[in-house]
């Protein structure tokens, strides 16, 4: 979201200067989904006007998006009516329309039901297993048990480990991790 004040992005195993580049392969969703005042359908198509998708692949792209998160029933409802799981699963349906290289999600189950926290995990791991890298914040230990390939843990804005997860909840490398899993910090 910010421009970076120095170091450099490798985008693969490519150099990146140009920022906008690496937007264009990129997607954010939201604690609370950013929803246009438009149905959930036209929540979608526009997006993929906005990425400059060709007109006649929308309404399939759409489509496809919708059938993915389970959406199609509701459509035509407007976005901003759907209960909090309902609209964030439509902000996955848009990021799943742009298919992006990398989804970066913020608490994306926070304040959820549970069956809607289920829904939106089974999403994210589809994501995963389509080849989109996900990173995503979390407080909750199980959810990043279930989900995650790889834990960074930050504490005080400082990154203190970058391990599998598996490493991390059986043997954190430093005293701040082991106090966070132990519910200490």
């Amino acid at each position: 979201l910010l421009e970076p004040t120095n170091g450099s992005i490798n985008w693969g195993k490519t150099l990146i200067n140009n920022i906008n580049i690496i937007r264009q392969h990129q997607l954010m969703v939201f604690q609370r989904p950013v929803l246009l005042h438009r149905s959930v359908k036209s929540n979608i198509e526009h997006a993929l006007k906005l990425r400059r998708v060709p007109f006649s692949e929308r309404k399939s792209r759409t489509m496809l998006a919708l059938s993915k998160c389970n959406l199609e029933p509701l459509e035509n409802f407007p976005a901003r009516s759907l209960s909090g799981g309902e609209q964030q699963r439509l902000a996955l349906a848009r990021a799943w329309a742009i298919m992006p290289q990398v989804l970066f999600l913020d608490e994306p189950t926070n304040n959820l039901d549970p069956a809607a926290v289920k829904s939106v995990e089974s999403l994210i791991t589809s994501f995963h297993n389509s080849g989109t890298k996900i990173i995503m914040t979390t407080h909750d230990l199980a959810q990043a048990k279930r989900l995650a390939d790889e834990i960074l843990f930050i504490h005080n804005g400082k990154l203190l480990e970058q391990t599998k997860a598996d490493h991390f909840f059986l043997k954190p490398k430093t005293p701040e991790a082991l106090a966070f899993i132990n519910g200490e910090l």
